[in-house]
Parts: C-alpha cells; sequence; structure tokens
C-alpha cells in the first residue's frame, strides 16, 4: 500500500505506511494534532491508530504531554469506552492504537437522522453519567465532551478522546496560553479559571451534549467562538424542545457554578424517577451496506470532525475483576469500582482513554461456586469437539458453565447449549445491555451478569430457560454472585443480599470505607471480597464479607494499589501497581489470620495485566500477550512467554495447562508448569471482523473439555488433554 496523502491542513505531505507493526490501510480522520487510520494487526484485529503530525512530534514539551497522556489513559475504565492496545510516544512519529468499534458518533447521528426520542435521550444521559462517574473516580477529567466525542455503539454510548490537549482546536487563548476544549460545550470556569477546572467541567459538558442530541443545536449558539464563550458565562441557556421531564436536571447540569452541579450519582438517582424503565432498544439501526460492502462506521479517538466513512473510539486497557470464582468482574456489564486515585497531570493534560473490558467466568453450580475452569482431570475420551453458531450476527457470546449446561450470552440473547455436542437447549431474550458479559449463576439459576437498568431481578432455570423468579425494586449500580447469593449494590453505596434461588432479600447494609463495592469470589473461598483504592493511591482497602449474611470476617488496609487475583489457602493474592503507569510489577500474598503480607517482584512490568490462581502460582496475562507465572511459596517468577498476541483475555488454569483467547477468537493453550506454548486453535474473525468484541471471552472448563467464543459468533468446544491436536 503506497503513503496516503493527507488532503487536509498539516505539516506533512504524506503519511506514514505503518505505526510500529501495524499496517495502515484507510484514513478514517484528521484534525489538529494528528490522523486516524484505520488499520490491521498481524492477528487481523482491526484498530484506529492516531498518527501525530510530524510538526507536534517535533516539540520535546509535546512529547512529554503525549506520554503522559497515554500512561494516564491506562487508568481509566468501563464499559463506555475503547481500549487502547498499543501506542508509542517515543517513535519518529508518536501513534497511538485503539480498538476500532463499530456506530457513529453522536454528531453524525443528529445530522442523519434529527433529535432523539425521549426514551433514547434518557438512556445516553444515564449511560454518559456512569461513563463520568468512572472517569471521575480516578481523577481524571475529561474536559472536552462533545458530540463528536461520543460514540453510539450498538451497546450503548462510548465516551472517547479522553482530554486530549489541541493546539488547533480552539482560537480562543489566555494570556498563559490555550484553552483546552470546544467552546460550545466548555464550562464558564473553562474560560474564567481554565487551571482551576474540575470534574464539574464535564457535567456542564453533558449538560450541553444533551441539549444537542435533543433538539440538534446546543444551549449556547452562534458561528463565533467569542460570542459562545462569553453567553456560556454570562447567560441563562437555551433549553427550547428539551422533553418537560428531562429540562430540569439538564438546567442544573448547565449551572455557572460547579458547586451548584450534580454529580453523576445524583444524576443517575434523580433518573430513576424520571421514567419508570430504561429503554432497551439500541440507539442505531442496523448499519447500512453501501453498493453491496459493509463499510465500517466507527469514530476514531480523532480529535476534529471525521472526514466520510468510519471513525473508530479511544480506550485504555482494563483494570477490572470479575464476580468469577477467579476474581474477574465483567467490565462494566455490572459497572465494578474502579481504581480511585488522582493523576499527577500537568496543565491541560488529561487522561484520553478507558480500560479495556474483561468478560467473566461464573462457574456455579447448585448456588456452590466450582473452580474457575473446573478439572481436567476429568475424562473426555472420545470427544472430537464441535463449533456451534447459535445467534449469528449478534456479536461475540460470553459463556460459563452450570447446571451441566454451557450458558451464553449475546446481544439481546440469553441461551444454553449442550455442552457434548454445541446443540441449542433454550433462548431466552433480555435486555441487549445485560449480555455482554457471560451470565452468572447462583442459587441454581442463570441471569445476566449486569444489574437491571430499570430494577427488575429475574433469574431463570438454566433446565428450561422459563423464569423461576421475578422482582421489581430499587435500581442496582453493581451485581455480582457468591455462595448462593446475588450481591446488589445501590447508588447510595448500600449492598442487598438476594438469595439466587429463591430471589428472597436477606440483608442489606453500607459497608464503611467502600465506594459503589463490587465483589469477587474464588474457588473453595467461602467468602467474596470488595477492594477500593485511596485517591493518592498509597493505600488499598480489602474486606472480606459473609456473602450469606453480609457479616464482614475481616478488613485490611494493604499498603499500595492493589487489585485482587485470587485466594487460597486461607490467604488472598493481589496484583501490585504501580502509581503512574498502572503496570504490574509485583505480586502480594496477603494472610489475615496474622496479617503479614509476601512480595514478589516481576523480571519486568507487565501492562494492563489480570491475574488467575491456582494452588501457590499466580499466572498473569499482560498486553502484548505476555504470560508470566509467579510461585508464591518458591518466592520467585517461574516463567515469561510472549504469546505474539496483541491481546488476551484472563487467563484461565487447570492442573496442566493456562487458557487464554485472543482478539481473533483463537484459544491458546500453555504448559502451566514450563510455560511453552503447546497448542491454539484456528481464528474465526468472520465476515465482520470490525465486530471484535472489547470483552475478550475467558475459557471455559469442564469435565476434560475447555469451551471458547469468537468474533464471528460461534461457540465451540475442544478436548482439554491434548491442545497440540487442536
Amino acid at each position: 500500500m503506497a503513503p496516503q496523502q493527507n488532503a487536509g491542513a498539516g505539516a506533512e505531505a504524506e503519511l506514514p505506511e505503518y505505526a510500529g507493526h501495524y499496517r495502515l490501510e484507510e484514513r478514517l480522520g484528521s484534525g489538529g494534532m494528528g490522523v486516524v487510520h484505520l488499520a490491521r494487526s498481524t492477528s487481523g484485529m482491526q484498530l484506529a491508530v492516531k498518527v501525530v503530525h510530524a510538526e507536534f512530534a517535533r516539540d520535546p514539551e509535546f512529547r512529554g504531554r503525549f506520554r503522559q497522556e497515554v500512561g494516564a489513559a491506562r487508568k481509566v475504565s468501563g464499559a463506555f469506552t475503547a481500549p487502547v492496545v498499543d501506542a508509542d510516544p517515543e517513535a519518529e512519529r508518536p501513534w497511538m492504537a485503539t480498538l476500532f468499534i463499530p456506530g457513529p458518533t453522536l454528531s453524525d447521528h443528529v445530522k442523519r437522522n434529527g433529535p432523539m426520542e425521549p426514551a433514547q435521550l434518557r438512556r445516553l444521559m444515564a449511560g454518559l453519567a456512569e461513563a463520568l462517574r468512572d472517569i471521575h473516580r480516578v481523577g481524571v477529567v475529561h474536559r472536552d465532551l462533545k458530540p463528536s466525542n461520543v460514540l453510539l455503539a450498538e451497546d450503548g454510548p462510548k465516551v472517547i478522546d479522553f482530554g486530549i490537549s489541541r493546539p488547533k482546536d480552539s482560537e480562543l487563548r489566555t494570556e498563559t496560553g490555550k484553552l483546552i476544549g470546544t467552546p460550545p460545550f466548555m464550562a464558564p470556569e473553562q474560560f474564567r479559571r481554565p487551571r482551576e477546572v474540575g470534574p464539574a467541567a464535564d457535567i456542564f459538558a453533558l449538560g450541553s451534549v444533551l441539549v444537542h442530541a435533543a433538539t440538534g443545536r446546543g444551549p449556547f449558539d452562534s458561528d463565533s467562538p467569542y460570542v459562545v464563550a462569553y453567553q456560556v458565562v454570562h447567560d441563562e441557556p437555551d433549553l427550547t424542545g428539551l422533553p418537560p421531564n428531562l429540562a430540569p436536571l439538564v438546567l442544573r447540569c448547565l449551572a455557572k457554578e460547579p458547586e451548584d452541579r450534580p454529580t453523576p450519582d445524583e444524576m443517575m438517582r434523580e433518573l430513576r424517577s424520571v421514567a419508570a424503565s430504561y429503554d432497551t432498544q439500541a440507539f442505531i439501526p442496523a448499519q447500512r451496506a453501501t453498493d453491496g460492502a459493509r463499510k465500517p462506521e466507527s469514530p476514531a479517538e480523532a480529535e476534529a470532525e471525521p472526514e466520510p466513512g468510519a471513525r473508530a473510539g479511544s480506550g485504555s486497557g482494563s483494570d477490572a475483576k470479575s464476580p468469577s470464582d477467579a476474581g474477574r468482574k465483567p467490565e462494566r456489564a455490572s459497572g465494578g469500582p474502579r481504581r480511585r486515585r488522582l493523576l499527577a497531570l500537568g496543565a491541560g493534560v488529561v487522561a484520553l482513554a478507558a480500560v479495556a473490558t474483561l468478560a467473566s467466568v461464573q462457574l456455579l453450580g447448585g448456588g456452590d461456586p466450582a473452580p474457575k475452569g473446573g478439572d481436567a482431570r476429568t475424562t473426555s475420551a472420545g470427544f472430537a469437539g464441535w463449533t456451534a453458531t447459535p445467534a449469528p450476527n449478534k456479536g461475540t457470546p460470553q459463556c460459563t458453565y452450570g447446571a451441566g449446561k454451557l450458558l451464553c450470552a449475546q446481544s439481546g440473547l440469553l441461551y444454553a447449549l449442550g455442552p457434548g455436542n454445541g446443540r441449542p437447549l433454550w433462548r431466552q431474550p433480555v435486555a441487549p445491555s445485560t449480555a455482554s458479559a457471560a451470565p452468572v449463576v447462583a442459587g441454581g439459576l442463570v441471569r445476566p451478569a449486569s444489574a437491571p437498568a430499570d430494577g427488575r431481578l429475574e433469574a431463570f432455570d438454566p433446565a428450561t430457560g422459563k423464569s423461576a423468579w421475578r422482582q421489581d425494586g430499587p435500581v442496582y449500580s453493581q451485581l455480582s454472585a457468591a455462595g448462593g447469593m446475588l450481591l446488589l449494590t445501590d447508588a447510595d453505596d448500600v449492598v442487598t443480599g438476594v438469595d439466587g434461588a429463591s430471589g428472597e432479600k436477606k440483608w442489606s447494609h453500607s459497608l464503611p470505607g467502600h465506594r459503589g463495592p463490587y465483589f469477587v469470589s474464588f474457588a473453595k473461598d467461602p467468602l467474596a471480597y470488595t477492594t477500593t483504592t485511596s485517591d493518592d493511591g498509597s493505600s488499598t482497602r480489602v474486606t472480606a464479607v459473609d456473602p450469606a449474611t453480609g457479616d464482614v470476617r475481616w478488613d485490611a488496609r494493604l499498603k499500595g494499589t492493589l487489585e485482587l487475583a485470587g485466594a487460597s489457602d486461607g490467604s488472598v493474592l493481589l496484583l501490585s501497581l504501580d502509581g503512574i503507569y498502572s503496570d504490574t510489577r509485583a505480586v502480594v500474598r496477603y494472610s489475615p489470620t496474622d496479617g503479614t503480607s509476601q512480595r514478589v517482584s516481576l523480571s519486568r512490568a507487565m501492562q494492563q495485566a489480570h491475574g488467575a490462581v491456582r494452588g501457590n502460582v499466580v499466572y498473569i496475562a499482560g498486553e502484548g500477550g505476555s504470560l508470566v507465572a509467579v510461585d508464591m511459596k518458591a518466592r520467585k517468577q517461574l516463567w515469561s512467554l510472549e504469546t505474539s498476541v496483541i491481546r488476551t483475555s484472563s487467563p484461565v488454569v487447570d492442573e496442566r495447562h493456562v487458557y487464554v483467547s485472543a482478539p481473533d477468537g483463537r484459544l491458546l493453550a500453555v504448559d502451566a508448569r514450563t510455560g511453552k506454548l503447546l497448542g491454539q486453535t484456528p481464528a474465526r474473525l468472520g465476515s465482520d471482523s470490525d465486530r471484535l468484541a472489547a470483552n475478550l471471552p475467558e475459557p471455559v472448563l469442564a469435565g476434560g473439555r475447555v469451551y471458547s467464543a469468537a468474533p464471528d459468533g460461534t461457540v465451540f468446544g475442544v478436548d482439554a488433554h491434548d491442545p497440540s491436536k487442536w
């Protein structure tokens, strides 16, 4: 492919053919900072790659800001962003690659379809409020929330382009330099006191974005940015055309003084009283084909309006944990807790992306947690494997094992497959937003992994798919399962324990010191755990509760930023992250019986790492496909492997193998003792390779077999005993 010509403004006449090892296939958009390209990884995964303009690449100050922004990007998490999968701020032309996610921007959607309907608008408002809650909890301020930075993906809104300073975005200047932001969507303090901009500025921008979505214009409109600036600071907003039940809340968002605006949590509480339920329809219809071929239609993390064609989202890798017995939480399918600490950002430098999501695997049967992948010792003699496509064109399935069946979720569907042959057993429609992670099983019943947006809890019989119980109640922001119980957290941080088998509420109370507590549980461990990291990242509070009663069994404040990886022999194992780039640098074992901690350092830092535990060994998967095994008893790293996969799912471990899935649908098996790659299945990208899941499905182990899923919509099972034959 010849280098592409730059048709827009910029210092360079030609754009590069490669960024790192990513081949640039097509330009998606151009802006003041750089150009965004559609690219493809070696495995075939589609990416949006932003290459910085040469004039800024020569500026040492800009390079420093870009390095800090890339590091800060890894701190933001949520289902409302797209992951950064690679970046090189030290390259001759700095670049960053994000997962390509289909869907138009809010700006494009309004241009094509006109203002949103009230139900869609409310769902947008709730989604953006949740996104800002996640962003602000880690000390990040977006500073440039606007319609072109909101991507309407199939599963809901995604906020992109986090806080990138833009030298050419605005003609307005201050005495001390350039204003950060876009005037029609900037808060008064961004004009008056740009050095004191805080989270409330994003709430003001959210109000402006919602007016645009509802009316096609902003609350302050003029052709001159100077006039807009004056109106923002001095005039009242024009809310004509807003739904009457939403106008008062939007008006509060547009208050002149930051302290008068609601927080994201306050917005979500007020939205619950606006309507009985959320609109569960997707934001946009199926993508239109052009000239017989489907064209990617996704916003890039470009900082300017795109050229005609697709754009792609921006984000960062994941730091989430699940409700599975392995301890990783579905990334924002239920909106779990995030590291809460302030970023040391220079003037005008804010994080630009969000953490990639990970799917969870809940392996519970009869209400009790089973090992993360079961145990491969059970014979599977004569098992030839199978491949099934239960729900074509509905994205990557997310599966778990329970009640003797493979239980899966896809967009708008919950279904069961026979583990021996992949034969569909039943299908149950569910809200699309609840099917972005593997189902959970509690009390012998199955349900989607995320908290219901309308407060209606429902559980299904895994044998038939029929509703076993249903109840209406308050709206919960978090949902997890442990010990046969569903643990739900509301917007006021109150946790409620619900019996998974009957739906009966057993207990309800708050946990001091925890904000939005989300619980994880581990195999052969009766407790559920939650963590909260201090705002400065200097300590992490870890609390263990009895899921049946809600009683606190132990509570500890440990040094540093820590994330749960697993439990073994009465101790918990945690990953230790540094305070700047959130890289994992060590594994910590904490023993609550005597209050002692043990720390084993890694040979090198791992980005966006996620761990799994078996016995005394912690297995860690990181960005770039790296795998590491650490023996906590021997206090040393056992082995390290580079799989050449751009990123992987969280690891799943049995007595002999470590399993991970790749974005292109491959399933990889590694020798747990030596770190040698033993086998892998073929890639299964499918015809719509741009629809790669941000939540990579964890492999599922049961009965000597391993199951996984792929972007082409297939679910498949293989014999776990000899991966070399895959």
